[in-house]
């Protein structure tokens, strides 16, 4: 039985479950955790079932965000139109540029 666990758990971990660092509660062992499946690798028991706490967003909201970075490129603009050399205008370019690719991708999640 315990060659079976190993291979159900090493599956687990390749399947993207995690170790945990709290020990099997019956036989003090290894256990491994996928979707709140709490699996013990030496005595097989599920003693509980988990709820994975899902990451807060930030409390910055999309639209927010969104106006921020409108108010950069805004300001880098107007940095754009008075300066003379090129370098710090090609900079100033990828900055935007940045900005510009970054509001797309949250508009597209």
């Amino acid at each position: 039985m315990g060659e079976d666990l190993t291979k159900k758990a090493a599956e687990m971990l390749l399947n993207g479950a995690t170790l945990l660092s709290e020990p099997c509660p019956y036989c003090k062992g290894v256990r491994v955790m996928k979707e709140g499946r709490a699996l013990c690798i030496s005595c097989g028991q599920e003693p509980e079932r988990k709820e994975i706490p899902k990451e807060e967003t930030p409390h910055l909201t999309k639209s927010t965000l969104e106006k921020t970075l409108e108010q950069k490129i805004e300001s880098l603009s107007k940095e754009l139109e008075q300066e003379k050399e090129h370098e710090k205008q090609q900079s100033i370019l990828k900055s935007i540029n940045s900005l510009l690719e970054t509001i797309d991708k949250i508009k597209n999640n």
